[in-house]
């Protein structure tokens, strides 16, 4: 069985997480130090290689402007 954080919907959420990143215009070494995280760390969460809780998309949503339903395909 495949695991979840390498299924279609992670792999979803993961490219709208980069891509909302560009659309506000911001570098990941930007993000890492307005979110207090490594730019290594930005890296393995817009992979895909560390899964993000709902508390970190939070953080990042607000970062970028975005509502919790942009990352999400229903």
């Amino acid at each position: 069985m495949k695991k979840s954080i390498y299924s279609k919907e992670y792999e979803y959420f993961t490219g709208q997480l980069k891509k909302a990143r560009l659309e506000a215009g911001y570098t990941q070494i930007e993000v890492s130090k307005k979110l207090k995280k490594s730019q290594s760390n930005v890296s393995k969460e817009e992979s895909g290689q560390v899964r993000l809780d709902v508390i970190q998309l939070k953080e990042y949503a607000r970062l970028y402007k975005k509502d919790i339903g942009f990352f999400i395909r229903y």
